[in-house]
């Protein structure tokens, strides 16, 4: 049953698409990347609706993935069904159709070519479309006893903030969370997210300030030092940016990011390709293992490494790392 209303369902978009692709001539011109577009919308409004509310990037990425891996399904279907090979003729009212039979195979199993690529499609679409995912991605935050306020005039001055951030004035929401922190200097958010905005107009050393008063409050703050090393790698002060990621590592070990931030660093601005690849290499690995679309960032930037390494003849060193992060050549 479950399977019919699917089937229904999908018939129901190629219909849609189909009607939109009818020409005068009347022949059929089928956009794949349009059918892809109509269920990645789907996902993304899923991708919305997850709270972020005291969530790692983890837990949040494997929310992600339910809303991705909902469409798959519907997307394989959908394009088999499209890959069938169809003439038209018009006569009178009524079209004649030749088709060639076609046996649909539906993968399920998430280690599977055909899911993955399915997966996959869906995945770098939203990456780079859906505005949703790449701001619920971007949480890092996790609450303990300091991270939020009790004062009610602190929190009222905080959430001022985030209304003024959200409407990308930034100047004025750090107004409001200077006002958070004089009710409350306790209020780790508020420096944090202080700290986002001055980033956001450049203003680094200010933005590495806030951070640095965060983790005065606490010390094992995500997001203050990740982003503190990101505000040290726009100063170009690229040593003190690694030893802040080194710092995360030690408190989370599995966090892809920080071996992302680590190989990008050696890879753009310190030249050291075997170091950049192996941290991408790391990166990469968690973000498949967390199921995080963050993962195609990483996969660029191994492929861009493959270039350096085999423009100086140099492939045998990039296939050890690779084998060495039990990643598949191909």
């Amino acid at each position: 049953m479950k399977n019919k209303f699917l089937l229904i369902a999908v018939f129901c978009v190629l219909q849609s698409l189909f009607s939109q692709e009818k020409e005068k001539k009347n022949t059929f011109k089928f956009d794949k990347n349009g059918f892809l577009k109509e269920l990645a919308e789907n996902a993304c409004q899923c991708i919305d609706s997850i709270s972020t509310a005291n969530k790692i990037t983890d837990s949040i990425a494997s929310e992600i993935n339910v809303c991705i891996d909902k469409q798959v399904t519907a997307y394989q279907l959908g394009v088999q069904i499209l890959n069938l090979e169809i003439d038209t003729e018009t006569i009178t009212d009524s079209t004649k159709t030749k088709q060639k039979d076609l046996d649909i195979v539906i993968a399920s199993n998430p280690d599977s070519e055909q899911y993955k690529e399915a997966y996959y499609d869906l995945e770098r679409y939203l990456v780079n479309n859906c505005v949703a995912l790449k701001s619920k991605i971007a949480v890092n935050d996790k609450l303990n006893n300091k991270s939020l306020s009790n004062n009610p005039l602190a929190i009222e001055y905080y959430n001022n903030g985030l209304d003024a951030y959200d409407a990308e004035d930034y100047e004025k929401a750090i107004s409001f969370y200077k006002k958070a922190v004089t009710v409350d200097p306790n209020f780790a958010f508020a420096y944090d997210n202080m700290g986002v905005c001055y980033r956001k107009l450049n203003q680094f050393d200010n933005a590495i300030k806030a951070y640095e008063k965060s983790l005065k409050i606490d010390p094992n703050g995500l997001m203050p030092l990740q982003n503190i090393a990101i505000a040290y790698s726009y100063k170009k002060e690229y040593k003190k940016a690694l030893k802040a990621y080194e710092r995360l590592r030690d408190i989370q070990q599995d966090n892809p990011e920080v071996f992302y931030g680590i190989g990008l660093i050696y890879f753009q601005n310190l030249n050291d390709f075997e170091k950049a690849l192996d941290n991408m290499c790391k990166a990469y690995v968690i973000y498949i293992q967390q199921k995080s679309p963050y993962r195609s960032d990483a996969e660029k930037i191994i492929q861009m490494l493959y270039t350096e390494f085999k423009n100086k003849n140099n492939l045998d060193t990039f296939n050890t790392i690779l084998e060495k992060n039990n990643i598949n050549q191909n």
